[in-house]
């Protein structure tokens, strides 16, 4: 019998550097079996995508599977998760795509609603962690 491979997330961890995030939501996607089998083998980046909405519908733009950039994938959630999404981005917040994870059979795609940060949050954020960089090391 074949021992299945241990399957981890795929993480955009810029995202945390440039955006405040709050408001976590998982969601599904619509995806092909190929696309499916590139993000098991963690063959995707999440970085450069972002979320949209268009016509009351979650799509995710400009994922890069292996070597092809893929333009566009529908994202599933719910119609209030949706409007809830939208409020948030007309009071000027993003949408950002945070992590791609398998779920069983599936794979969730975690989302967050992000204000974007200043140049001297950013160096705050450094500064934190590599304080607790060095805290950890002592």
């Amino acid at each position: 019998m074949k021992k299945a491979k241990p399957t981890t997330a795929v993480v955009n961890r810029r995202a945390h550097y440039d955006y405040h995030l709050s408001d976590r939501l998982e969601v599904g996607m619509v995806l092909t079996g190929q696309q499916v089998r590139q993000i098991r083998d963690r063959h995707a980046q999440l970085k450069g995508t972002y979320v949209t909405i268009r016509r009351h519908e979650l799509w995710l733009l400009n994922l890069t599977l292996g070597t092809d950039t893929v333009e566009k994938i529908k994202l599933l959630a719910t119609k209030k998760q949706i409007a809830a999404l939208e409020r948030k981005k007309v009071e000027g917040s993003t949408i950002v795509p945070v992590e791609l994870k398998p779920f069983k059979r599936h794979i969730k795609l975690v989302i967050a609603v992000g204000a974007g940060k200043k140049k001297y949050d950013k160096r705050q954020s450094i500064k934190a962690r590599d304080l607790e960089r060095e805290r950890k090391r002592f």
